[in-house]
């Protein structure tokens, strides 16, 4: 149990600091609603610079907040961690003033590798999109003096 709380504590710090230099994540109005060993929770609000000329959610804001959720998810143990290959599937389409929640969840880790599946969803728990991200641990750590930070009360 303390292991899994020290674990918690890691991935929340990774994930504050990560959304605090996140320029591009946080532009689009896509905030991290949670973060765990392993997992994130990303949410976005629909609005008019999210949509395309067909006035649905354009496939790049989704596919970004898919991938945002893979990326939290997978840099969550504080390894520096990347993507390797990432698949979509556009199940439906998003629409203008819907929330828009995007679940990563690891499936498999080993060694420097991992894979991790993303289910997008609006507010109906409708599939929006699925996403299946392939990560690479690199070099580095993401919050180098994190111990500092685990150390304060």
């Amino acid at each position: 149990m303390q292991e899994h709380k020290g674990a918690q504590r890691i991935a929340e710090i990774v994930g504050r600091e990560m959304y605090a230099r996140d320029n591009a994540v946080r532009a689009l109005g896509i905030e991290l609603e949670q973060i765990g060993p392993g997992h994130a929770r990303m949410g976005l609000t629909l609005g008019s610079a999210h949509v395309n000329s067909h006035g649905i959610a354009h496939g790049g804001v989704i596919y970004t907040l898919a991938d945002a959720a893979f990326g939290y998810a997978c840099n969550a143990y504080n390894f520096t961690t990347v993507a390797a290959q990432c698949e979509i599937a556009y199940m439906a389409p998003g629409r203008l003033g819907e929330r828009l929640t995007a679940v990563g969840e690891e499936r498999f880790s080993k060694g420097r590798s991992g894979i991790y599946d993303i289910t997008v969803t609006n507010q109906k728990g409708e599939v929006i999109v699925m996403f299946r991200g392939h990560s690479r641990r690199i070099e580095g750590h993401n919050v180098p003096d994190i111990e500092l930070q685990l150390n304060k009360t």
